[in-house]
């Protein structure tokens, strides 16, 4: 018996196998969940990945489409579940985050606007959009576990990603407060940097992710997103059933010593 025996779980943001939500869907499967993903914005691509699960190429989770900044999509997306025959939801994962490069990469000074809108509305309200939709089915309660990045820094080209993080934290706590009466959790896993495809379009990347291998205490893998998907398998599950408005960081434990100090210059 896993973890999640019996649960009936919503992932997000499963691009290819190197998405963070691909590992939390395949923990969740090994957990004994039943899942269903969403797809944006390449459906068939979303479709030939989730055949990679444990689940297996002949029984891939259902694959619905659906843009998060799209009001039409979210109203009917209830609807689509029980279509494909999810009348009842335990768990949602949010793994979706998107900034135009406009936004990112040392251009912070010079964004415009509606590319900042652009970010904090598919990053951030998202988190928001995306439960309400899955409210409906969710009426025993559940858990809604968001995918997060330290937003109480200022990291090196994250820019305006940086600020919508900031949001999804405190939309996080929000959702928390008002939706805790009605047995539903939001909690968020603040993960170090990982190598998705995401990860790889942001400019200078690399600035970031050097102080995780250089100075976070357990040390950080890029490539590792088994940590990261574990944490969220433990919130989604009923081990945590008084924790909600919570950030858990698995992130090697930088976020509580700060980045490297420089090392002194040689005598001489």
């Amino acid at each position: 018996m896993g973890i999640l025996e019996g649960k009936r779980i919503l992932v997000t943001g499963v691009l290819t196998d190197a998405s963070i939500g691909f590992h939390v869907a395949r923990i969740a499967q090994e957990q004994g969940a039943e899942i269903v993903l969403t797809a944006y914005p390449r459906p068939t691509l979303t479709a030939r990945t989730a055949k990679r699960l444990p689940s297996g190429p002949d029984d891939p989770p259902p694959v619905v489409e659906l843009d998060v900044t799209n009001a039409e999509q979210l109203d009917a997306l209830a609807d689509g579940l029980r279509e494909h025959g999810f009348d009842r939801l335990d768990g949602v994962v949010h793994a979706i985050g998107f900034a135009p490069q406009t936004a990112l990469g040392g251009n912070f000074l010079d964004t415009p606007w509606e590319d900042v809108a652009t970010a904090v509305h598919a990053s951030a309200f998202s988190l928001k959009s995306l439960t309400m939709a899955c409210l409906p089915l969710m009426k025993d309660g559940g858990s809604v576990v968001g995918l997060d990045f330290d937003a109480t820094k200022a990291w090196p080209v994250y820019d305006w990603m940086g600020v919508a993080k900031a949001g999804l934290e405190s939309c996080a706590r929000y959702l928390a407060k008002y939706l805790g009466p009605q047995g539903i959790r939001v909690n968020l896993v603040a993960a170090g940097p990982l190598a998705t495809m995401a990860a790889k379009s942001i400019p200078g990347f690399e600035g970031i992710t050097e102080v995780w291998t250089e100075a976070a205490p357990l040390g950080w893998d890029l490539r590792d997103s088994e940590p990261t998907a574990r944490a969220c398998a433990a919130l989604l599950s009923d081990w945590f059933p008084a924790t909600t408005g919570e950030i858990v960081h698995v992130d090697g434990g930088l976020h509580a010593i700060g980045a490297p100090t420089p090392a002194a210059p040689a005598n001489g």
